[in-house]
């Protein structure tokens, strides 16, 4: 039987899009208390189902898919600006395909209003009920008002009217930070892009025997499963080496491994490849909140994800990205391995050389270094960087390394950073290679 906090979510789940949803109504909907139904509002907050905006509540909204991530609901621009709702309410879960400025005469602008846009404008009232009347729907900035027949009819056409203090420069600069910072998630790939789904995955019953192990492993050739309850919740997982000389008649929850390490459907795929080369696991179970299977998740899938994102282009850029873009390799002639400049985003409030930045410095030589000697994928399991002199920003700094101790599947190395000749910072990097 379902929990309360999972009736909640279904009930959520199946209200209409746009629809207004309150704790004390789903408290008294589903006769539940306020503090359960906070908390699963909440978590459909997470989900993507719903936002709840200052001064207007809480609405039902579109789950975005990963493929249109770039694009923002009106509900989501009240957000990210502060802003106040004005009108149109009913339209916030609406998507937004693109944002105009309206910095230009009357007639110029409106060739580039179309439905599904938002305008962000000033205090203009005719532009206002213009771009209403062409389906899109406004920003007014500087903390502007507008005329009740504006407010009128965005509430007629389901299309908001929105306030915010700050000015156009400043709202179309956040609205671009947001949609950045979504096209920068998309690249993440989580557990749930690479699943294999609940209705394709084999397992066991906690009332099973072995032979039925044998079954199974006999027509799929795979050797671990997953072993679930009644409830679809994993208890176990079995493997050939469980079930080695075991009489074909001994329950499985006697041989199985008992609370195996299992993973989230929304768990980036980079750290389960940790988790599964420090615990030399090959297939982990994918649970939701309630610890119920929804699927596996291999080792030979994560490393394919993580080389297919490898060479994917990144349309945002993280920080990581920004140092790496900056690092290349000195010519034959030079005494060190690698250079890079120091730009004004590596530098703490002092100007100097963050000790993120050298992090990743230190990080970039030793996995280069180390795929120089075996191709694959480095994880990183310590580092003890010795930060001895400080860098200003535009200074070059030069990185030397050094492999001191290779084996089948682990490397060892020691870096060095110089500036101007002379030495500013040592680290000791150790790291785990996962085979392709």
């Amino acid at each position: 039987m379902a929990t309360k906090h999972e009736q909640i979510l279904q009930h959520i789940t199946e209200l209409g899009v746009g629809e207004k949803i309150s704790v004390r109504r789903v408290a008294k909907t589903l006769n539940v208390s306020e503090g359960t139904a906070y908390r699963a509002i909440k978590e459909a907050e997470n989900q993507g189902l719903v936002s709840t905006i200052e001064r207007v509540g809480t609405i039902r909204i579109e789950k975005k898919q990963k493929d249109n991530i770039e694009k923002l609901t009106y509900a989501e621009v009240v957000n990210i600006v502060d802003g106040q709702v004005l009108g149109g309410r009913n339209g916030l879960h609406k998507t937004l395909n693109r944002f105009v400025i309206g910095a230009m005469k009357l007639d110029a602008m409106m060739r580039y209003v179309e439905p599904g846009n938002l305008l962000i404008v000033g205090n203009r009232y005719q532009v206002h009920k213009l771009a209403l009347e062409a389906g899109a729907a406004v920003l007014i900035t500087g903390g502007f008002d507008t005329n009740e027949s504006v407010i009128a009819l965005a509430d007629e056409l389901g299309m908001p009217v929105i306030s915010t203090t700050y000015d156009t420069f400043t709202v179309a600069t956040m609205i671009n930070r947001a949609i950045y910072d979504q096209l920068i998630k998309k690249e993440i790939v989580l557990v749930d892009d690479i699943l294999i789904p609940l209705q394709d995955t084999f397992f066991l019953s906690i009332d099973n025997d072995v032979k039925k192990w044998h079954e199974i492993n006999g027509h799929t050739s795979h050797s671990r499963y997953p072993v679930i309850d009644d409830d679809m919740k994993v208890r176990g997982m079995v493997a050939a080496k469980d079930v080695l000389g075991a009489d074909m008649s001994v329950p499985i929850d006697q041989v199985m491994t008992k609370n195996p390490i299992t993973v989230k459907e929304r768990t980036s795929v980079a750290s389960v490849a940790h988790v599964m080369v420090w615990e030399g696991i090959e297939l982990l179970p994918v649970i939701d909140e309630q610890n119920r299977l929804l699927g596996v998740i291999s080792r030979q899938d994560v490393l394919k994800a993580l080389q297919m994102t490898q060479r994917q282009p990144h349309v945002g850029e993280t920080i990581d990205d920004l140092i790496t873009g900056r690092f290349h390799e000195t010519g034959p002639d030079s005494d060190y391995h690698y250079q890079c400049d120091v730009t004004p985003q590596m530098t703490n409030h002092l100007g100097m050389i963050s000790y993120g930045v050298l992090s990743t410095l230190v990080t970039e030589t030793g996995s280069r270094l180390l795929r120089q000697y075996k191709r694959g994928d480095i994880v990183v399991e310590n580092i003890t960087l010795y930060f001895i002199k400080p860098v200003q920003i535009e200074s070059t700094v030069d990185m030397k390394g050094k492999l001191l101790e290779v084996g089948r599947r682990h490397g060892k190395v020691d870096v060095e950073l110089y500036h101007e000749g002379g030495i500013v910072g040592k680290a000791l990097m150790m790291a785990q290679m996962l085979d392709r």
